[in-house]
């Protein structure tokens, strides 16, 4: 078990056995309830209870990282650790970067597979509020990944941006080979397939930029940047939009 993430790190440094909280909130945001909006009822309440329980029994969560020096910047490009990574508008958000900091995250697969066999025995709701408990448990294990960055920054004279991740903000997806080159999610023990997609599914992948003139959003969250309309899961209104 590490205390913390290195937030320079040239090697994949794994953290294990985090004290991690699963808000409510989160997951009622992923069952489609809007905060402040849509008021869940009590056997919904109580739902998400059991839900909860059952979850934090079964959730791993497990983080691995490594920071990779930049030899090269864009206005929509990084270049790290042998890697080109194509973001759109990356320089003008992040500033001049030193490092960029890779990491995967990921709660296990024991609650979605969980979630399955409710489903498979036709316990839908129990099904559906477990899986919200998972992927909200995963979310909340990759803010306190950044949030532990940046306090380990904050030590070492840096800054460390917002985290994104590969299928937002216009960053393709297919980018997330290269994410998993700088920095490989085998120590704890999540795979990447040909269409880029990783087992287990509750597992996020994102990138940092770090150094000591890197700008940070303090007030930044992906909804911000992303332009899909109708949206239930909306954490935040979009600050633009496009025509798609």
């Amino acid at each position: 078990m590490s205390a913390a993430l290195d937030v320079r790190s040239p090697l994949p440094a794994v953290l294990e056995d985090v004290p991690l909280r699963v808000d409510r909130d989160e997951v009622l945001r992923f069952q489609g309830y809007k905060k402040g909006i849509d008021v869940p009822d009590a056997a919904v309440l109580s739902l998400f209870d059991e839900a909860l329980a059952l979850g934090e029994s079964l959730i791993e969560p497990r983080v691995v990282y490594r920071g990779s020096r930049v030899t090269g910047q864009g206005p929509g490009l990084i270049e790290a650790g042998g890697e080109r990574l194509n973001i759109p508008g990356i320089g003008r958000l992040w500033g001049p970067l030193e490092q960029a900091g890779a990491g995967v995250c990921t709660v296990g697969a024991a609650i979605e597979e969980r979630a399955r066999s409710l489903w498979d025995e036709r316990e839908l709701p129990l099904a559906v509020m477990l899986d919200s408990v998972g992927s909200a448990a995963v979310e909340s294990l990759a803010e306190y990944a950044n949030d532990l960055l940046c306090q380990a920054a904050i030590a070492a004279g840096v800054k460390v941006t917002n985290r994104i991740s590969p299928g937002y903000a216009g960053w393709d997806t297919a980018e997330q080979a290269a994410l998993f080159r700088l920095c490989p999610g085998d120590p704890i023990g999540v795979a990447l397939n040909s269409s880029c997609v990783m087992t287990p599914g509750k597992s996020i992948s994102f990138l940092v930029g770090v150094g000591p003139a890197a700008r940070v959003d303090h007030y930044f969250t992906q909804c911000r940047r992303c332009w899909m309309p109708g949206c239930a899961y909306r954490r935040a209104p979009a600050a633009a939009t496009v025509s798609r």
